[in-house]
């Protein structure tokens, strides 16, 4: 599993409906309205490296109301739920 943080900026009148629309595209696992200087987060996660930027470029960067995005691709994913799915490969 390949997992990638998307830093989003939209139109201050756009966030509420752009954040359902990337919510909805296929590999996005969570949407989180924030504050500062970027106004969503999305969290990708998908089998293969080549999907993140089919996922970025070609879903996520099309939704209206977007105005730019900054994609952070994990080396490692340190989370408990990701960290017992891995060992339970190996049991």
């Amino acid at each position: 599993m390949v997992a990638a943080v998307v830093l989003i900026r939209a139109e201050r009148d756009a966030i509420p409906g752009a954040a359902r629309e990337v919510a909805e595209i296929e590999g996005v696992a969570e949407v989180y309205s924030v504050s500062g200087e970027w106004d969503l987060i999305a969290i990708v996660r998908v089998p293969e490296w080549e999907q993140i930027a089919e996922v970025v470029t070609e879903r996520i960067a099309r939704v209206d109301g977007l105005e730019r995005t900054e994609t952070l691709v994990a080396f490692r994913v340190y989370s408990d739920r990701d960290l017992d799915a891995a060992y339970e490969m190996f049991d």
